[in-house]
């Protein structure tokens, strides 16, 4: 059989479009039951750098559906919490954490500088 000849891959079997990610696989399958509650067959894959089998259920998670149910996946996932969809997650308090941390090092080093000044005195 030669490499022309091989037969056709069925429409959606390989057609799968990532629609979600979880931190773990507990959260995937929560997810999965999730879509699958709403007629929206689903795979989970192990995301990309949590491949390690020593992981077992730990590591990050993607959830693909194929691409004629991505749609509706999307809005399912939306509704249901969404938080597998993280576009900006965290970011509005990067700065409050940043400004904290800048703080506490401050403390840190003026209590150093004033420790220095006394013993030294």
């Amino acid at each position: 059989m030669s490499r022309q000849a091989r037969e056709e891959p069925e429409p959606g079997v390989t057609d799968l479009v990532k629609v979600g990610h979880a931190d773990n696989q507990a959260e995937a399958e929560f997810l999965q039951s999730l879509l699958l509650e709403w007629g929206v067959p689903s795979v989970v894959r192990r995301g990309q750098g949590s491949d390690v089998p020593d992981f077992l259920a730990a590591g990050a998670r993607d959830l693909l559906v194929s691409r004629a149910n991505a749609e509706v996946a999307r809005d399912v996932l939306l509704q249901g919490g969404g938080a597998q969809l993280r576009s900006g997650s965290g970011a509005a308090d990067r700065p409050l954490r940043l400004l904290v941390g800048l703080l506490i090092a401050l403390a840190i080093v003026a209590a150093i500088a004033w420790i220095g000044t006394e013993v030294l005195s």
